[in-house]
Parts: structure tokens; sequence; C-alpha cells
């Protein structure tokens, strides 16, 4: 809260500037692809199956993660980096969601 800036991963201290007055933030799910590889060997009973997207998406408010797309072929034909994706979560287990990106809703 100290200087205002989102950062991810959860961590004690701001890696902005160090304050440890940090708190949770809701944020709009929205972001944009940076980087991407489409990985043809998945571990057995990877929930994505195989071929998946592996993919670095920056939040619009400015935090990056290494994420999942979904809702796109693996393809690199189909993905383009700039493009405007939306957060969806995917249940992996009873008590664990994760945030998977898709294409954004025009």
């Amino acid at each position: 809260r100290a200087c205002g800036q989102h950062f991810f991963y959860p961590r004690a201290a701001c890696p902005h500037c160090l304050s440890a007055d940090v708190e949770w933030r809701r944020v709009s799910g929205r972001g944009t692809l940076l980087t991407f590889t489409v990985a043809y060997r998945g571990q057995k009973n990877f929930p994505l199956g195989s071929p998946y997207v592996i993919a670095i998406v920056e939040l619009a408010e400015g935090p990056r993660l290494m994420t999942n797309l979904v809702g796109v072929a693996p393809d690199p034909a189909a993905l383009r980096i700039g493009m405007p994706l939306e957060v969806v979560f995917e249940d992996v287990s009873a008590d664990v969601a994760l945030p998977r990106f898709r294409p954004a809703a025009a």
C-alpha cells in the first residue's frame, strides 16, 4: 500500500519499495500475452492434455505470471504476442482453482 504498485507472487514485502505494508487487491482479470510456447509432451494425467500452451501474461495492473492459455488452438499460428486475454478459473481439485487465460471477448 505504501507505493501503490501491484505485484505477484504474494510476499511479505513490496519488491518496488520494500515496505511491509502490503495487502491483497482484486484486479481486473484482463491481461496481454507477452510470450508463449506450445508443449507437446505433458505430464501423465495433466489436466490440459497435450499439446497445451504455456504463457507469460502481463496483467493490466502490471504483474506478470506464468499460466496456461485455454479456448484457443495450441498452434503458434493462432496466437499473437500482444493479444488481449481474460482470466478464467479452472477447478483442479476440491480446494484448488488455477487461473488460466483465454482470448478476451470483443
